[in-house]
């Protein structure tokens, strides 16, 4: 949960190989292919006064290849790749123009990049729906991609000399930003820019492949203040607030504050994870808390903790402005490194429950985070996912040797090297709240329908 229990958590801005085609076409979410291809092979539990981000040593290192990189026990990762448009010329009469989008290394992470088409200017200008058809779309690189692919504009008429631009519309996800903007001219003297070809990974399907270790279950699934090795825990090692990072909420449990509502139950939809106003404020360590939030912690249930396998929950979540749910993993042998499966930022004014996802990881270690890497994705544009809060969706992770893998709805979204080997994990699930209102809009509950951990060799 972005290193929530430290107190450093940061706010986002918003392997078969098979041959194909690496060119983005209009309307498309991503990249399309020739040819199919089968798929190779995120929160914190310390103290609330762990430190933030490490202002010592560089934990990402610069690197054209991955091969042989020291990660140095989850405290080192690759710089970001830089992602660029480059400048792309076309010959009158064509009917497509091609304009490239590279990388500058190999990436260890997915890349996410919204590209759109711009109007020239001047008399040379060449105009959406006269001359071209408009360009509103995504690429992405998995890591082992070629780093460069071409999105494909289709021109309508154009003459020598006219032109339009391309640009990001913001920076890219999991990459740093490189040249934003690039022009497309019509040119008959200069040799026309071609489409990409090559070969690159097509996104993966979620299955588990290890064996079911924990299935939570209406019958038999517990919880107490601690935990215990069959019990889920209602609070974190350090108590029951998060208030570094700046959460107005306090972490309840029925059996111990009498009056409030429930804010564990289950139903024939699943375990309703209920937060709440309260309707008498609760002091806790002198502070007065208006708002009730929840968390169910593993940090105790054996059953539930993995090092290499899949977690999946299947969850509807909360549109409560103010609400924070995720589902995360902590090593065992204390925070950092930390897992994001999914976060859903309800505080921020731009987040949006139905469309939007987040996934991170976080390195360093002895309380103190060395680097953190993730992103936040529109995934209805980019994947044709939507609607987490109108019903049930799936989200999984699946943490191998070489790669940490996420998914919603059994779709790959999120991509990265593994730099924490030989960890253990406990998941964490919760909506935390984090708001100074009214927090009665909409509904400030997630409803988790399954939960299960699947252990690999």
């Amino acid at each position: 949960m972005l290193c929530a229990l430290a107190g450093c958590r940061t706010d986002p801005d918003p392997s078969a190989q098979s041959p194909v085609e690496l060119t983005v076409v209009p309307g498309s979410s991503a990249v399309s292919t020739s040819a199919a291809a089968a798929g190779i092979a995120p929160t914190s539990a310390s103290s609330a006064a762990l430190s933030p981000l490490s202002a010592a040593a560089s934990s990402t290192v610069s690197a054209t290849s991955l091969a042989g990189f020291d990660y140095a026990n989850g405290t080192r990762l690759p710089d970001k790749a830089i992602l660029s448009l480059g400048n792309a010329t076309f010959k009158p009469g064509a009917s497509v123009a091609y304009v490239p989008v590279t990388l500058d290394r190999e990436s260890p992470n997915t890349v996410i990049v919204r590209i759109i088409t711009v109007n020239g200017a001047d008399a040379t200008k060449l105009v959406s729906g006269k001359n071209y058809t408009t360009v509103d779309t995504i690429v992405i690189f998995r890591p082992g991609d070629p780093l460069r692919r071409t999105v494909a504009v289709p021109i309508i008429t154009a003459v020598q000399g006219q032109q339009f631009s391309i640009k990001l519309r913001e920076a890219p996800w999991g990459a740093t930003q490189g040249v934003a903007t690039a022009t497309i001219t019509a040119d008959a003297n200069q040799a026309a820019t071609t489409a990409q070809t090559g070969t690159f990974r097509a996104p993966r399907t979620f299955a588990p492949t290890g064996t079911l270790q924990y299935d939570m279950v209406k019958g038999s699934t517990r919880w107490s203040d601690q935990g215990s090795p069959n019990m889920w825990s209602t609070s974190f090692p350090f108590g029951r607030t998060q208030t570094a990072n700046g959460e107005t909420g306090l972490y309840v449990d029925g059996w111990i504050y009498a009056g409030i509502e429930a804010p564990l139950r289950y139903t024939d939809q699943g375990l309703v994870m209920h937060t709440q106003v309260l309707a008498n404020p609760i002091t806790y360590d002198g502070v007065s808390y208006r708002y009730g939030s929840i968390v169910l912690n593993a940090r105790n249930l054996l059953a539930a903790q993995v090092g290499y396998g899949q977690y999946e929950w299947v969850a509807k979540m909360p549109n409560r402005r103010g609400s924070w749910p995720a589902f995360w993993l902590v090593a065992t042998s204390g925070w950092p490194p930390e897992i994001d499966v999914y976060e859903g930022f309800g505080y921020q004014s731009y987040w949006d429950f139905d469309r939007h996802i987040g996934a991170t990881i976080h390195g360093g270690s002895d309380g103190v985070r060395s680097f953190q890497r993730g992103t936040v994705i529109q995934a209805e544009q980019a994947y044709g996912l939507s609607g987490f809060s109108q019903g049930f969706h799936s989200y999984a992770v699946d943490i191998q040797r070489d790669y940490i893998t996420w998914f919603v709805d059994g779709k790959e979204t999120y991509q990265s090297v593994n730099p924490f080997q030989g960890f253990r994990w406990y998941p964490i699930m919760d909506v935390a709240v984090k708001t100074d209102g009214a927090y009665t809009d909409g509904s400030g509950d997630m409803i988790v329908s399954r939960f299960r951990t699947y252990v690999s060799p």
